[in-house]
């Protein structure tokens, strides 16, 4: 019988000890670290490739891959990398503003929008995706290949297609939050 106090084996408290992170702020999350080795004549000599993805919490979001022969040299080119590839995604609250599925290379991501309160509901490397870029509530399953990096650049390839429903109506021409055209909705007052 585990001792008082002793959590194991209970769900409670998990990421109670996270802080959630502050709009604005650029955190970074390494998704992927892969140790390629080269065989040579003293033995193996082995380098390592890092995935990282770097998001401020408020709509903004990037991936960054760097290779270097220490782990701690391929996660800084990655990180630089993931920060200038940062990209703003449209949000809606704090979910996605529809469904939506991303493709990249064999990877593909299926995100649709969660009720408050569901909370994140994905796996790996969206789920670093989706809560860098700031989104507390929506669901995902990844379909396609299981490729760290294909997937994640899926994931941002799907909410950089969102759209809210303000843009839809701009680059359609319609006024109005009802969703009908200007005309018909002149049309409809004659009649």
């Amino acid at each position: 019988m585990p001792a008082p106090g002793d959590n194991r084996g209970r769900r409670e408290n998990r990421g109670a000890d996270k802080a959630p992170a502050k709009k604005g702020d650029t955190t970074e999350k390494v998704v992927f670290i892969n140790r390629c080795a080269k065989v040579v004549k003293g033995g193996r000599r082995f380098s390592f490739s890092a995935l990282i993805v770097a998001g401020d919490h408020d709509g903004s979001v990037g991936v960054g891959f760097g290779k270097a022969n220490e782990v701690s040299e391929a996660i800084r080119k990655a990180s630089e990398s993931a920060k200038k590839s940062m990209e703003k995604v449209s949000l809606y609250e704090n979910t996605i503003p529809h469904e939506v599925v991303g493709e990249f290379g064999g990877g593909r991501v299926l995100l649709r929008p969660a009720s408050p309160g569901t909370g994140v509901i994905a796996g790996g490397g969206v789920r670093a995706v989706v809560e860098a870029a700031g989104i507390r509530d929506v669901l995902a399953k990844s379909l396609g290949s299981s490729n760290h990096a294909n997937v994640v650049k899926a994931t941002i390839e799907a909410l950089k297609s969102l759209r809210r429903k303000d843009e839809i109506f701009k680059v359609r021409g319609i006024k109005g939050g009802d969703g009908k055209a200007p005309a018909a909705a002149a049309a409809q007052s004659y009649s």
